[in-house]
């Protein structure tokens, strides 16, 4: 199978680069003391539609020539996907027709909105958000851009690795969380072209954790309707993505839903970062083994900040 290359992903940051949002890097003195290391934090929550998927999303859309651009861009999305695509199809002047479930987060179907998507809603099963998808191509003619089992897409999520990488210098691990796999993939990649000694490490939630299983049995294990918090975690693998992941990842770690919760406090206190919950994984993943990451140089790519805090009572809680 047909991988993207670290010289691809440098190409698609400069593509990108006129569109995107160079987004910071910082650390929290806090953090570092608590977790015995140094913690560098990539703040994609800043990125353009608020989160990183923004990156692939537009490398996707400015790479379609320009009579596959002119029918538009189609996709299903539980949100920072549609968003993203609809607020790049905006740049490009094109449609953007977006499938979403009936339950997604309301400030995730706002940003969708806001961002300029076409929102056609669907039941919140994946075989309803394929068929409505169908139907919305047939109708438009528009081009399918898929959140994460694309080519473009896997190379334009690299680039948030890459600018972070050449603003940290050699890490010892970089970390990003896991559902389709398309950041992991892309971060992979990037990490590996830069510092080929660096350990890139997925972390999902335990209740979800069948990225943790595809990777420990060999083969790609569905995601079945998972209970957790990280609703960015919920999607499968899919057989690009997993054959990146097996070449390129350490490891993958699985979290609980509470240490999520505390992860997600911890950067909001201490680090100023309005973490998702799937964002916070990562962190919860250094929370929960920090005897492997004592000492060590640590890259998180924070992916998102689209979250409504009055849906979480929990922000006062000590942990």
């Amino acid at each position: 199978m047909n991988h993207p290359s670290f010289e691809e992903i440098t190409k698609a940051s400069e593509l990108i680069r006129p569109y995107i949002r160079q987004t910071v890097v910082i650390e929290s003195t806090i953090i570092n003391r608590l977790m015995h290391g140094h913690v560098f934090f990539k703040c994609e929550h800043q990125q353009k539609a608020g989160a990183f998927k923004f990156r692939g999303a537009t490398h996707a859309v400015f790479r379609l020539d320009e009579e596959e651009a002119a029918k538009g861009v189609a996709t299903h999305s539980s949100g920072n996907h549609g968003a993203a695509l609809s607020l790049a199809a905006s740049f490009r002047g094109i449609d953007a027709h977006i499938v979403m479930p009936k339950n997604a987060p309301l400030v995730k179907v706002e940003n969708v909105r806001n961002s300029g998507g076409k929102i056609v809603f669907c039941e919140p099963t994946l075989q309803s958000r394929e068929d409505t998808l169908t139907e919305v191509v047939k109708d438009t003619g528009a081009v399918f851009i898929h959140p994460y089992d694309n080519y473009d897409v896997i190379c334009g999520q690299g680039t948030a690795a890459l600018e972070m990488l050449r603003n940290t210098g050699e890490l010892d691990c970089v970390l990003a969380p896991v559902g389709g796999g398309g950041l992991l993939s892309g971060t992979s990649i990037a990490t590996k072209g830069l510092f080929a000694g660096c350990m890139v490490i997925g972390a999902e939630p335990e209740n979800a954790d069948d990225a943790c299983q595809s990777f420990h049995t060999g083969k790609v294990v569905p995601s079945v309707n998972p209970e957790t918090i990280a609703d960015g975690l919920r999607t499968s693998l899919s057989d690009l993505t997993f054959s990146i992941i097996k070449k390129n990842v350490t490891d993958i770690f699985t979290v609980s839903e509470i240490s999520i919760k505390a992860a997600m406090i911890m950067l909001r206190k201490h680090a100023g970062i309005l973490a998702e919950p799937s964002s916070a994984v990562p962190m919860a993943a250094v929370m929960e083994n920090r005897e492997f990451f004592e000492g060590k140089r640590i890259g998180i790519i924070i992916t998102g900040g689209n979250i409504d805090t009055t849906k979480y009572d929990f922000w006062d809680a000590e942990f």
